[in-house]
């Protein structure tokens, strides 16, 4: 009898109305914040058709950081807004990265040649490495050596944001390394097509160079793009091969944080998140599906754009948290180690590449 009784309330009347209460108080306190995602990413897509050089995502993340610093809107930044943004920078960034599973194949690496291959990953660990102890002799204080090394070597504020969920880093660890993979991104768009006569590289190296070396998806194709077709198709695909390994890193890095907190005292009490994130799962079965059946040409489009509002409705509300005053904070070690760390990986790459013409 009590069985049925509490079958009735948890799939009855009684059991949906509390579900909608629950989502009621959930639009309640998100929805001023969301609201304002649906303003800044359609305004980050105009913007865009205006000046196609500039990446959605960064100007995602400029208009967020924007909000945050002007005077009167930054109030509602921390305050009515707050909630859905937030909501906004996880639980959307989430969701998107498991879409950017759709435009990985590993049919597309293994074209590359095991050599390729080799060359890539080598500089996205030893990028990864330089960057960490970069931020550690920086002393940046949390997770931000970890969340920096992640975003600059393997693919931006996606990255982070993956990273972030398994290492439950606090907010503040989280968007500033997002305004510093933006920062770079857009550097790299403005600064490395002018290197690309004085290094000596041909349309295809620069596609090369630009694809192991520039953090975001978005600042990629702006980049290469300056050098022709062929460039832009072969960056794209060295790109997204340093995306594949976005997984394994962050399962590593979830393996060893469960067993750090589960040595800690009285964690048994504590309710450890899990070893691999569900949303790095589905980005890996999307991975598969992808590379393993012939999803239709529709399908992917419609995947791109939805992934596209996800991950700049995040990177909007990501930005809207970062404060001018904190990022150039500490006489600005943030901003000096990203550029050191900027450097650094374009080195890396140069020298692959070269290696790779030999």
């Amino acid at each position: 009898m009590v069985n049925t009784v509490t079958q009735t309330v948890k799939g009855g009347p009684a059991g949906k109305q509390s579900r909608l209460r629950r989502l009621a108080a959930w639009l309640r306190r998100d929805w001023p914040g969301l609201a304002a995602c649906a303003v800044a990413v359609p305004a980050a897509f105009a913007l865009h058709l205006l000046m196609p050089a500039v990446p959605v995502m960064t100007l995602a993340v400029i208009m967020g950081v924007l909000a945050a610093n002007i005077p009167g809107i930054s109030r509602l930044t921390i305050g009515p807004w707050r909630k859905g943004l937030d909501f906004a920078g996880k639980r959307l960034m989430r969701a998107g990265i498991v879409l950017l599973g759709l435009k990985l194949s590993v049919v597309d690496v293994l074209e590359l040649g095991w050599a390729t291959f080799a060359v890539i990953v080598a500089v996205v660990l030893l990028a990864f490495g330089g960057t960490y102890l970069l931020g550690k002799a920086f002393r940046l204080p949390g997770d931000q050596p970890l969340l920096i090394a992640t975003g600059f070597s393997i693919c931006g504020a996606s990255a982070i944001g993956a990273m972030s969920a398994v290492r439950q880093s606090k907010q503040q660890d989280t968007v500033i390394p997002v305004a510093l993979v933006t920062l770079c991104g857009t550097l790299a768009i403005a600064v490395l097509p002018l290197l690309m006569q004085p290094l000596g590289l041909g349309p295809l190296a620069f596609g090369q160079w630009v694809g192991a070396s520039v953090h975001d998806v978005g600042q990629v194709v702006a980049t290469a793009q300056t050098a022709g077709t062929a460039a832009l198709a072969v960056a794209i695909v060295i790109k997204l091969t340093r995306v594949l390994t976005l997984a394994p890193m962050v399962a590593v890095t979830g393996i060893i944080s469960h067993r750090g907190r589960k040595g800690q005292a009285g964690a048994e009490h504590l309710k450890l998140p899990p070893i691999v994130p569900a949303f790095i799962l589905g980005f890996v079965a999307l991975v598969a599906v992808r590379s393993l059946l012939p999803v239709p040409e529709g399908v992917l489009e419609a995947a791109t754009i939805v992934q596209d509002v996800l991950l700049a409705a995040a990177l909007f509300g990501l930005g809207s948290a970062v404060r001018m005053r904190e990022l150039f904070s500490s006489r600005g070690s943030a901003v000096l180690m990203a550029l050191c760390s900027w450097a650094l990986i374009a080195g890396l790459a140069y020298g692959g590449i070269l290696l790779l013409q030999l």
